[in-house]
């Protein structure tokens, strides 16, 4: 079964993975620990599959725009712009190797921020700070990339290097990746910011 094909055959099994981890991540995240959405942390899906590549982004807001909460002010607004800007670009937010050709075909991203409906989570702390948790909004930002590259052979990983220095607080990238050599995950940091296939 290709790569692309098998990923699709496990979506409802990951659905049901992803319920699961986000019910314990609101659970741990109601006793003190830190659950799915947690800041400086992304989440990355990746398939290449013959020509195409899809990549799949999930990150807290604040990793890209400093904060989660409505743009209401000119100068938030201005960033929360920028950012979208910025990840309709995704050439310039990871290297490829020049050979494989790669070109964009289709970008989709959606936020709260973007003015996409809203997923934002409430949560009320119980950490004694009551004035500055109560309520406290988690909002996230998604993008999906895809792309079709002519000499796919030739794409021997992604760089990511590009995104983790337009944004600092993207501190690491948790990676699951289906390609030529079968399904793997790891974990990407600015110190070691490449994803091999």
């Amino acid at each position: 079964m290709r790569p692309l094909l098998l990923a699709v055959a496990l979506l409802p099994l990951a659905a049901q993975a992803q319920a699961q981890a986000q019910a314990q991540a609101h659970d741990e995240h109601e006793h003190g620990s830190l659950g799915k959405h947690e800041h400086g942390v992304a989440q990355l899906n990746a398939a290449l599959d013959g020509k195409t590549l899809e990549l799949e982004l999930d990150s807290p807001a604040m990793n890209f725009v400093g904060f989660e909460h409505a743009a209401t002010s000119d100068a938030d607004k201005a960033t929360v712009s920028a950012v979208q800007a910025q990840l309709k670009q995704p050439l310039q937010l990871l290297s490829l190797t020049a050979s494989a050709q790669c070109s964009v075909q289709s970008v989709e991203l959606s936020s709260p921020l973007f003015g996409d409906a809203p997923k934002v989570e409430e949560h009320d702390h119980d950490d004694g700070d009551h004035d500055e948790h109560e309520g406290h909004q988690h909002a996230d930002i998604h993008a999906h990339y895809q792309l079709t590259c002519a000499q796919p052979q030739d794409l021997a990983g992604l760089d990511f290097a590009p995104l983790f220095k337009r944004f600092p607080a993207t501190q690491k990238i948790q990676v699951q990746l289906i390609g030529p050599s079968g399904q793997q995950g790891a974990e990407l940091t600015a110190g070691n910011p490449t994803l091999t296939f």
